[in-house]
């Protein structure tokens, strides 16, 4: 049986200011906003190539505190290319930086080690890692 992950519900304060830096700034694809009038809303957002979404919402998602969520990570198959999208759109992102050491070769010296991080306006963490067999 696979057990894949689907959904991550992004804390934030703002939905609007969200949603404008994860599909502008990020360039994740706007999968819906669904106003559901005084029960809530929630805005489903997919990052390029992934199985999995974000969620930001009001009154439909777990509450949390904006800005609580941290350890978020991509996976890109090239860092450099992906710093410099990043900067390029405005994105407050870290030097890449590396982690450790690989324990065996790898194609490019930043495959596994290499990172970027980077939070949304309200705070929540998110990494940025170096995989090229991924791309």
């Amino acid at each position: 049986m696979n057990w894949t992950l689907e959904v991550v519900v992004v804390p934030v304060s703002d939905l609007d200011r969200a949603k404008e830096f994860y599909a502008e700034r990020l360039g994740f694809a706007v999968d819906h906003d669904t106003d559901l009038g005084g029960a809530g809303r929630t805005v489903q957002l997919t990052p390029p190539g992934s199985g999995c979404s974000i969620v930001l919402g009001r009154g439909v998602v777990p509450e949390m505190p904006p800005g609580s969520l941290k350890g978020l990570q991509l996976v890109v198959a090239d860092l450099e290319r992906a710093h410099a999208e990043l900067v390029e759109r405005g994105v407050d992102v870290s030097e890449i930086q590396v982690l450790g050491k690989n324990p065996r070769p790898v194609p490019h010296p930043l495959d596994n080690v290499g990172f970027v991080f980077f939070r949304d306006p309200d705070g929540n963490e998110w990494s940025v890692q170096q995989i090229s067999e991924r791309g």
